[in-house]
């Protein structure tokens, strides 16, 4: 009886006591390849074949929208600019709104057309405005692809039709997910379910069909071809954590979406975001040999977070370095220091930095500060 006592005890114990989050079998999750990701910090929690180089169908526009949304902030468009459909942007199959040659539409109407309905045609306007031609735009995006350290990708156009070696990755899709997501202004055009263009004679409705059903949802892009098969990458966040999962080659649209919504469920059940601040033990100023002034400001600017495992108990700790004196001259924004964090098998190191000049002591500049004090008085 007493062992029977024992082992409920011990059952009950481990049960209740945390754990370390239970690994995700690559057989959960049905997509031929996957990630999950936390864009914070940029952590892949899951992987699935996820350098498998594949068609990706309309998730090509993610790259397509950066290039957008960052010529919005370069100051080389803008949402009230009027772009005109060529032939060539109207003559796009698969997803559309059926523009007409010649046809004029603002930019924030394109870019809606492209995130809610993937239209294809005005993915291509888009392109066109920004860089004069597709081939130009795609050039672009692939210079961009390259910057971001997309290593599997190649793209043959802005729009994510098949075509012959147009090629990414579920890794690489994780990538340019997130960069795309520190542009906010995304989040005002993939949370649209319902929106109409051309003064109401057109009605659009988002392809994203998580946004009616998974709680947090906030974007970001869906693809279907017959090459790629069902694709999306997925952002959602809660309570201040920001996952991604990207699915690549789902059999059907109802894989593809629950495959998604698993990952997501995963990353937000298992694992939190523990915001990083300066602790109060950072120095204020540091002592200087030889300067004008005796002593220097100093300050060091700490953003992110570290991805913690709800169940691992990790800690995290921090440690400075800085030198006991600074030898002048001193200048403002020099590194005179670090500021480490760690948790786990994670490091993260900040620069403190000087937060002004201070510059070394010479009899000329004794002298001149002497007269200036004295013409004060």
């Amino acid at each position: 009886m007493k062992k029977l006592i024992s082992g409920i005890l011990i059952f009950t114990l481990l049960f209740l006591l945390p754990c370390s989050a239970l690994a995700l079998e690559d057989d959960s999750v049905s997509a031929p390849s996957a990630v999950l990701m936390e864009t914070t910090t940029g952590k892949v929690i899951f992987e699935k074949n996820s350098h498998e180089r594949r068609p990706c169908a309309s998730i090509t526009k993610v790259m397509t929208l950066l290039l957008v949304f960052e010529a919005i902030d370069g100051g080389r468009l803008s949402l009230d600019d009027t772009i005109t459909a060529s032939e060539h942007a109207a003559s796009m199959g698969g997803s559309d709104i059926w523009l007409e040659p010649g046809e004029e539409m603002s930019a924030d109407d394109m870019i809606k057309a492209t995130v809610v309905a993937s239209a294809n045609d005005a993915a291509v306007a888009l392109a066109e405005k920004i860089s004069g031609s597709e081939d130009a735009f795609v050039a672009q995006m692939n210079a961009r692809a390259e910057e971001l350290g997309m290593d599997d990708t190649q793209f043959k156009n802005c729009n994510g039709l098949d075509e012959e070696g147009h090629l990414t990755s579920a890794y690489d899709v994780a990538l340019m997910s997130r960069e795309l997501m520190k542009h906010e202004q995304i989040f005002d055009y993939t949370s649209i379910w319902l929106d109409n263009l051309r003064g109401g004679e057109t009605q659009i409705v988002n392809t994203n069909k998580l946004l009616k059903t998974y709680s947090g949802i906030t974007g970001l892009k869906t693809g279907t071809t017959d090459d790629a098969g069902c694709c999306m990458a997925a952002s959602a966040q809660r309570d201040g954590v920001n996952m991604l999962s990207v699915v690549l080659g789902c059999a059907s649209g109802k894989e593809r979406f629950a495959d998604a919504a698993a990952l997501l469920d995963y990353g937000f059940a298992n694992y939190s975001v523990k915001e990083l601040k300066a602790p109060e033990d950072v120095p204020s100023g540091l002592p200087v040999k030889d300067g004008m002034a005796k002593s220097v400001a100093v300050q060091c600017e700490v953003n992110g977070g570290v991805l913690i495992d709800k169940g691992s108990g990790t800690e995290i700790t921090s440690e400075i370095t800085v030198s006991d004196e600074l030898e002048a001259p001193v200048e403002k924004g020099q590194c005179v220091g670090k500021l480490t964090f760690t948790a786990a098998d994670e490091t993260l190191e900040f620069d403190i930095t000087a937060a002004e000049t201070v510059e070394k002591a010479s009899f000329g500049l004794i002298f001149a500060e002497a007269i200036s004090a004295l013409l004060r008085l």
